[in-house]
């Protein structure tokens, strides 16, 4: 059969090309279709490889059809229309909205059929994520209900399958009379309609889709080839000379091309807006809708009764001024921090040296391009990303960078692909701290390294807080239980006979009643306080909702340098006579670790240290610790100042006593440094001493200094040294090699001219005095709160940019690897066995390495996470952290950051809580984290988790204390409403309850103490361990607010038999006659006489009674809330502002009741002090069940009460 016979077979459909592909359908070009009837044509598009060959393949879309009535070309028509079927396909942005959205994440669908549905109708080949099906259905709906399916088994024309082929001249003629006229022009609004909004799915998908792109490529290390050229390659590539420099021509197209040499600062949001979203976020939102209800209640009453009491009115206008006075409250606490942006371009230079026209001239900085020569001495900022080409010593200060502030030599020559790695960079806004060199930029503005890390940080997108997820989900569970409760009763008033206005009163009255208003400003307040009370304990908080986020922290990443450990080298170690000697490397020297100096090659050895040494301290410190004293050199050499100052005393006078004439500084190629002085204890002679790294120290000697004799260099003596370096290398210590040499005088008498560039004195047959170790030591506090991190379940996970030995070393020494744990290299040298031999699953640690990270796929990091208890990541880069962070937090962790340099500052911004170094920290890093450690210790966030878990507790307790009111608030309008009786309790109580008697013992809970276990019990679970769950709700509604509502109706039923109304009457004998003004002669059940006043009075009363036996079981349910676990004998009434809280809240009670005139303006009156007596009977009732509840939940922990119970 031939293809066209085939196809004959085939009445004329519309396909999707799945559907077209299920039915094995073949497609053919235009031009072989030039003989064929009309009637078979499909809807035809080219494929991608269809061009002027004749046998290219078509495939159906929904965006272009062949117009029957055009010639069979090669160029479809669109939006055709098909005779008979007047269906009008969607556009071809249907088409381009399913490419630009196909690259979506495919998480969280609600049917794995819906997805393959949509895939198949718009033809997509990848997932399709959740949101873009939401955006795409009404594109999706437009598409399946116009266009038919394949598989009909008779013509869409009404012509049977087989003989002659169907037609479009067969089909009946187009009517176009005014109702299809009408149909036609519905349908192409409906048209019109699909393709506006797919225009805007394709540019907010296609938005999206940049933004994740951009985000991805910078999270991805920099590619960088410059660092690994030669001079002459890099100038040829830049177009530059080197002696010429740029001219101001190539320089203003470089900068047209480039733009300025500047980051871009980020548009900051208007402070209103911040304001108008605190007005409007969470619970906010909650009290608005009260507050608009109540006065909207109070306006349809007044409109049916004009004399209305105005208590609704003022109860919206309360809500109103809450919702004020804490949203500014919130703004204020939170408005302090500006823009991370602003903090990076503060890092920038403002003048660089630049070669211009074979010119050195002064340049503002933004102005430089790629290509310029640059001159870099000590002191300056690095003006931009600099690839050296001329070095004269220089060495830079990376820490802004790398979080390390070891001073680095640059060379010439490259080192490392790695361009963090390399010698031969130096980067924008980093120090140049030593020396000078000339340099070509090769990145400017944000292509540089830096502004790659500002970029990333900007970019990242902050979650919600724990707090606020709970804050919403508490929003959310108080709005369906008042919607619920209201419409409930809402339906029965009607069901009951009531008009729709009164029940609609109703319905807004029981809606407001549901709504807890004193819960806002207490928690804001609670919050604020607890920020302040941690800001004493050096815990800075810029968000109020970052207090409990740390509380419920899962995983810590801390940094090392400067939070773990002291940011201080230290001398740990020396090796001198074959023997290791420890060192007190505290800051206050507490250890009293003192060397003995009796050895003439230890007084060798110090003076060494004392001489090859170019550090000095700053004036004006006498008064100040040694070891705390602030000191001019790096970091080693001011550690080995430090410790000679403590052993030998007053090093600058011993120095003048030792007059220097020589200096070779130390350098990247020689590692080592030497200086000549006239020695003060040789007479007459000079010394050369050195120092550098231990393996080019130890070949220039000849001999080893043992107790003062001089021994040759023999074998013995290097295994020795062998043995000593690995011992004190595994320790992370970094190592130092000293030694000397006595110039005799026959050789260099006093006067001799000593030449440093071409040295004229010995540089071999020295003698080698021993070895110092450096280390910057742990905080002395730092592994108790880490022991205490596990004992509370955190696990900590070291993040740095020190080499992996050095940070494992401390890591153990600190407690985040325990002593009993093995990584993988440790199992292997313990076995004897190759490393790649071990099961990493046999590790408990690991030590990851940037260079590690840097290909790894995120399946395998979480399988990292998951395997290891004990992890350390070592030389990783700003966007590893980053990482690092977001592998955690795909764990469900909670995940807090500590960090101090620049690099930190994607990793800070991104965690659940970033925590940055009030000392040490950048600017950066400050504006990236929500915390802020004052004194830069570690130990100070496990301080911060305990006040976080603190602050969870109280706020949980505050929020119990409060909804248990809620109940004898909400029953009396039901009660009321239904069985006809006067009202309980009005408006203005609950008004005096929530935002009066109730507030300030809500505050007070943040006062309360923590229990005893607060720091052995497990992180909280954010997905399961809610701030309101079944077990609170419980607690507060259905047994302490059922007891209170039960003591407040025994109050309300007294008061009235007292007057003369019994029980019985209220019930069933009142009906709508009390409320009516009419009604001047209601009969009690002593059948006396009362008119509306007095009834309007007695109300009063028994409102005031009710009111106040609410608030005196208060007091005990104040109590109860102090302790979720312990007895209250147990923790005892020590809150001293709780304690205030009960007397003030009862004195408000006497103000609002018995204050002639306040009362009467208030709407209350006064209750006989008998009346009071119930809620106190009622009280230890309360208190009673409540200590027999933690009874059990103490001593049955598995028990029923535990489990439904305990929160």
């Amino acid at each position: 059969m031939s293809q066209s016979e085939d196809k004959s077979s085939t009445s004329m459909n519309l396909f999707t090309a799945p559907a077209a592909r299920q039915h094995g359908h073949t497609f053919w070009s235009a031009s072989d279709l030039s003989g064929a009837d009309k009637s078979e044509v499909e809807i035809l598009v080219p494929t991608a490889s269809a061009t002027s060959n004749k046998s290219a393949n078509w495939v159906p879309s929904q965006s272009k059809v062949l117009s029957p009535s055009s010639t069979m070309d090669k160029q479809p028509l669109p939006y055709s229309t098909l005779f008979g079927h007047q269906a009008v396909l969607a556009p071809s942005a249907a088409t381009l909205a399913s490419n630009a959205v196909s690259a979506s994440v495919n998480s969280g669908a609600k049917s794995e059929n819906q997805r393959r549905e949509l895939q198949d109708n718009l033809s997509i080949s990848t997932p399709i994520s959740t949101s873009a099906m939401k955006l795409l259905s009404p594109v999706t709906s437009f598409v399946k209900q116009h266009t038919p399916l394949m598989g009909a088994q008779e013509s869409k024309l009404g012509m049977p399958l087989g003989g002659r082929r169907a037609s479009f001249l067969d089909a009946p003629p187009v009517r176009l009379d005014r109702k299809a006229t009408k149909e036609i022009k519905e349908k192409n609004r409906e048209l019109q309609k699909a393709v506006e909004s797919t225009k805007m799915v394709v540019a907010r998908a296609s938005q999206q889709l940049k933004e994740t792109k951009q985000l991805d490529e910078l999270k991805k290390e920099l590619a960088m080839t410059e660092h690994m050229m030669t001079v002459d390659e890099l100038c040829a590539m830049m177009e530059v000379d080197p002696e010429m420099g740029l001219s101001e021509k190539t320089v203003a197209l470089r900068l047209v091309r480039d733009g300025p040499n500047a980051l871009p600062p980020k548009k900051e949001t208007p402070g209103w807006v911040l304001w108008a979203k605190q007005m409007t976020e969470g619970f906010s939102l909650l009290l608005w809708v009260g507050g608009l209800l109540a006065i909207i209640a109070y306006f349809i009453q007044n409109a049916d009764q004009p004399h209305t009491p105005m208590d609704n009115l003022y109860l919206g206008i309360v809500l109103i001024c809450v919702v004020f006075i804490t949203a500014t409250f919130s703004y204020a606490q939170e408005a302090k921090s500006s823009s991370i942006m602003n903090s990076f371009l503060k890092m920038a230079p403002q003048f660089a040296s630049a070669v211009r026209n074979g010119e050195k001239k002064g340049v503002i900085s933004s102005d430089l391009v790629v290509g310029d020569i640059v001159e870099i001495k000590a002191g300056d900022k690095i003006p931009a990303d600099i690839r050296i080409v001329e070095n004269r010593g220089l060495k830079v200060d990376n820490a802004s960078l790398t979080g390390e502030s070891e001073p680095l030599s640059r060379s010439v020559d490259g080192t490392d692909e790695n361009p963090l790695e390399t010698r031969n960079l130096a980067f924008f806004s980093t120090y140049a701290v030593e020396g000078s060199a000339i340099g070509i930029v090769v990145r400017t503005g944000e292509r540089t390294i830096m502004g790659r890390i500002a970029k990333l940080a900007a970019a990242v997108e902050t979650d919600l807080t724990p707090l606020a997820i709970e804050m919403h989900r508490f929003v959310k569970i108080m709005t369906c239980l008042a919607a619920f409760m209201g419409l409930l009763f809402f339906v029965i008033a009607l069901a009951q006979g009531q008009n729709i206005l009164p029940a609609f009163v109703f319905l807004i009255g029981v809606i407001v009643a549901n709504v807890p208003e004193g819960i806002l400003p207490a928690t804001t307040v609670a919050l604020a306080l607890t920020a302040k009370r941690m800001a004493r304990m050096n815990c800075l908080v810029k968000n109020l909702a970052a207090v409990e986020t740390l509380g419920s922290t899962s995983v810590i990443c801390s940094d090392k340098t400067g939070t773990l450990t002291q940011n201080r080298m230290t001398v740990a170690h020396l090796w001198v006579n074959n023997t290791i000697i420890e060192c007190d490397t505290t800051e206050d020297q507490s250890k009293n670790i003192k060397v003995k100096i009796d050895s003439p090659t230890m007084k060798a050895v110090l003076r060494c240290l004392t001489l090859c040494n170019r550090a000095i301290f700053k004036p004006d410190q006498n008064s100040v610790h040694i070891m705390k004293r602030e000191t001019i050199g790096d970091a080693s050499e001011s550690a080995m100042l430090k410790y000679t100052q403590i052993h030998v005393g007053d090093v600058l006078g011993y120095r003048e006593k030792n007059r220097k004439v020589c200096e070779i500084p130390f350098n990247s190629t020689n590692k080592y440094q030497i200086s000549i002085h006239e020695s003060a204890d040789y007479d007459g002679e000079y010394l050369l001493v050195m120092k550098g790294a231990p393996e080019r120290i130890i070949e220039r000697c000849d001999f080893v200094e043992f107790n003062g004799e001089a021994e040759p260099m023999s074998s013995e003596w290097m295994r020795y040294y062998d043995d000593t370096y690995d011992t004190i290398g595994g320790m992370g210590e970094r190592i130092i090699g000293l030694a000397e040499l006595r110039l005799l005088p026959k050789k260099f008498p006093r006067g001799f001219q000593f030449d440093s560039d071409k040295p004229n004195f010995p540089l071999r047959g020295l003698h080698f005095l021993g070895l110092v170790c450096l280390i910057d030591p742990p905080r002395a506090a730092v592994p108790n709160a880490v022991a205490t991190c596990r004992e509370a379940g955190i696990r900590v996970i070291m993040v740095t940019g020190d080499h992996p030995t050095t940070a494992k070393a401390i890591a153990r020494t600190v407690g985040i690897i325990s002593p009993e744990s093995e990584t993988v290299d440790d199992i292997a040298k313990r076995l004897n066995v190759s490393k790649q031999s071990v099961d990493p699953k046999l590790a408990e640690a690991v030590v990851v390495t940037g260079a590690e990270l840097k290909d790894m796929p995120s399946e395998k990091l979480d399988s990292i996470f998951r395997t290891h208890s004990e992890i350390v990541f070592a030389r990783t880069s700003p966007q590893q952290k980053l990482i690092i962070v977001e592998g955690v937090q795909r764990m469900g962790c909670i995940v807090a950051v500590t960090g101090d340099g620049v690099n930190d500052s994607p990793a800070l911004r991104k965690a659940d809580i970033g925590i940055a170094m009030g000392i040490t920290g950048s600017d950066v890093s400050k504006d990236a984290a929500k915390m802020i450690l004052l004194d830069d210790n570690f130990a100070s966030v496990v301080i911060g988790i305990e006040e976080g878990r603190l602050i969870f507790d109280n706020l949980r307790k505050t929020i119990a204390y409060m909804l248990t009111s809620n109940i004898p608030e909400i029953i009396p309008f039901l009660i009321a409403d239904i069985c006809g009786i006067p009202q309980a309790i009005g408006t203005a109580g609950i008004l005096y309850i929530d935002l009066g008697t109730d507030i300030l013992p809500a505050i007070a809970m943040a006062y309360e103490r923590s229990e005893t276990d607060i720091m052995k019990r497990p992180p909280r679970d954010p997905q399961h361990d809610k701030i309101i769950n079944k077990k609170v709700m419980g607690q507060a509604y259905f047994q302490i607010g059922v007891l209170q509502c039960l003591a407040g109706y025994l109050t309300y039923f007294v008061v009235y038999a007292e007057n003369g109304f019994f029980p019985r009457k209220i019930m069933y004998g009142l009906d709508e006659q009390w409320s009516n003004e009419a009604a001047t002669d209601l009969i009690d059940s002593y059948g006396q006489e009362w008119t509306y006043y007095q009834r309007r009075e007695l109300e009063l009363t028994c409102q005031g009674a009710f009111f106040t036996t609410i608030v005196v079981t208060q007091w005990v349910n104040l109590i109860n809330c102090k302790c979720r676990k312990m007895s209250i004998f147990q923790k005892g009434m020590s809150n001293h502002v709780i304690n205030f809280a009960l007397i003030f809240e009862t004195i408000l009670v006497v103000i609002l009741l018995y204050v002639p005139g306040v009362n009467h303006a208030l709407q209350m009156r006064p209750a006989k002090i008998q009346w009071w007596t119930v809620g106190i009977f009622f009280n230890i009732l309360i208190f009673g069940w409540d200590e027999i509840r933690r009874w059990f939940i103490r001593h049955y922990p598995n028990g029923f009460l535990y489990r439904e119970t305990f929160y």
